[in-house]
């Protein structure tokens, strides 16, 4: 084998190859982002730019907030009967404290829902 390795190449002369490569790549980056700017009058972020998707609109928000959302209302545990009306087992004041106690259900027709305060228990009937 040759003294400069098994393909015939120096180790220093590798890196000397290697270093000039990083020299004249960041000339090139350097140059190229000096015509965008001059092309377009802004700066290689806004090139990048064109590549981010922009923010989605969102749809408006409702204008009132609903009864669910202030909380003027409790949260109950029902059932449905036979004959299809709702009959209301459990009163909570929170949702989770709700789901707690519904949690080991395994009845079909005992449900966990919010009743606003003034709509009547007929509300929660099936339609």
């Amino acid at each position: 084998m040759a003294p400069d390795g098994p393909f015939g190449i120096d180790p220093e002369e590798f890196e000397r190859a290697l270093r000039e490569v990083g020299i004249e790549f960041r000339d090139l980056l350097g140059k190229a982002g000096e015509y965008i700017d001059r092309a377009s009058g802004s700066t290689l972020a806004s090139l990048l730019g064109q590549f981010v998707q922009p923010e989605r609109t969102r749809p408006p928000q409702p204008e009132g907030e609903t009864t669910g959302e202030t909380g003027s209302g409790v949260w109950v545990i029902y059932s449905i009967d036979d004959i299809g009306e709702a009959r209301v087992e459990q009163v909570f004041p929170s949702e989770l404290e709700a789901l707690r106690a519904h949690r080991d259900n395994t009845d079909e027709r005992r449900r966990v829902r919010f009743l606003p305060y003034g709509v009547p228990a007929t509300a929660l009937d099936p339609p």
